[in-house]
């Protein structure tokens, strides 16, 4: 009877040791799950707090934002369907100053004004540019067409452009380069007397064109114009002054025309963009 009493007081005292290293080791899990759940608390509220900050400068961003856009929209405004600042509007109506009054008689628009005033402005800086025999100056509206002969310009048959005709450039370029939005196109006219065949010249078609291209070449590598302002066109002998059927009325057929014009959307497309 002793005996089994001594063997189940034993299995009790193992039982009883076994589920308190349970309960320990699970006193010690409860324990780090504890801990963890309050470094993941902790973490998360810095998150938060990042993230609130974070969004605070975003919405200030998009505040700031705002505020430029509509003070910039208060701005700009629209002239004939070309956004413009009201700087630039502004300084469009200063430079109308200085046109006559009677000038301006005809415009409806602010852009018809601007077209005037560069028509104003044009004619006006021809006045240093005097016709003679060998230069002929017509102005047709907003169109200036600058005739020059050839005996001016070239040599016979060549078309290397001769440094008597540097004064006459210059002037024509100080014009050019006085308005960006200016187009100027140089066109090379010729007499039908029939060309003898060479390299680089092989009839009127081919003397025209190098013509044209060897002034606006001049015009951009001497005289600093803008050649994107600048177009190159050969006329052979199909538009002539005269007929040719004298020395006379040949020698007025021989010329190089270069005609300036105001192009007034490049004009108000740089207005735009600056």
């Amino acid at each position: 009877m002793k005996r089994i009493s001594v063997v189940v007081l034993s299995a009790l005292f193992l039982t009883a040791c076994v589920s308190k290293k349970k309960y320990v080791a699970l006193q010690e899990d409860n324990g780090e799950l504890k801990s963890e759940l309050t470094k993941t608390k902790v973490e998360n509220e810095e998150l938060e707090a990042k993230f609130a900050k974070i969004q605070e400068r975003v919405d200030n961003y998009n505040s700031k934002i705002n505020e430029l856009t509509e003070d910039n929209n208060a701005k700009l405004v629209s002239v004939d369907g070309v956004v413009i600042s009201e700087d630039q509007k502004e300084a469009m109506r200063e430079s109308l100053k200085n046109v006559p009054p009677a000038y301006m008689a005809t415009a409806k628009t602010l852009k018809d004004s601007m077209n005037l005033a560069l028509q104003f402005n044009l004619k006006s800086s021809m006045d240093n540019i005097e016709e003679d025999e060998d230069i002929a100056v017509n102005i047709e509206e907003t169109v200036v067409m600058i005739s020059i002969s050839d005996k001016m310009l070239f040599d016979f048959g060549s078309y290397k452009v001769s440094n008597k005709a540097n004064d006459i450039l210059q002037k024509i370029a100080d014009v050019i380069n006085s308005e960006e939005s200016l187009d100027v196109m140089v066109e090379g006219h010729t007499d039908n007397k029939l060309m003898k065949n060479s390299a680089a010249v092989k009839d009127n078609w081919d003397l025209s064109v190098l013509r044209a291209t060897s002034v606006v070449k001049k015009l951009q590598n001497d005289f600093d114009v803008a050649p994107e302002q600048l177009i190159a066109a050969g006329r052979s002998f199909y538009q002539p002054l005269a007929a040719n059927d004298t020395d006379e009325n040949r020698a007025k057929n021989r010329r190089t025309r270069i005609v300036i014009l105001p192009n007034i959307d490049k004009f108000f497309a740089m207005m735009a963009s600056k």
